[in-house]
């Protein structure tokens, strides 16, 4: 018991650097944590705001030029008029009959 009275402040300091840096809410491991997190969520938020932007440029696009709805029906969804022919080209098809050979 001597002994840790004769240390008590040093004790004592050297709990409260512990406490400080290592254990707790606050500490500085937790606050390098949170720094990380926050820096990974503004990534999130500016790839975000980007999408926002190309997607309200396509929005606008789609509302004002009727060519681009029937632009996009062509390309993604494979519709045609009524007196065309559509031909996909894909490898897709080739690759799956090639696994299968092999």
């Amino acid at each position: 018991m001597r002994y840790a009275t004769r240390f008590k402040y040093i004790l004592v300091t050297v709990l409260g650097v512990l406490l400080i840096t290592v254990i707790g809410e606050n500490s500085l491991l937790q606050r390098y944590r949170y720094s990380r997190q926050i820096a990974d969520l503004e990534d999130e938020i500016e790839k975000q705001d980007n999408q926002y932007m190309r997607d309200s440029i396509r929005l606008s696009e789609l509302e004002n030029d009727p060519n681009a709805i029937r632009k996009i029906a062509r390309e993604r969804y494979f519709m045609k008029a009524y007196d065309e022919d559509i031909f996909v080209l894909s490898d897709e098809i080739k690759k799956q009959q090639d696994e299968k050979v092999k």
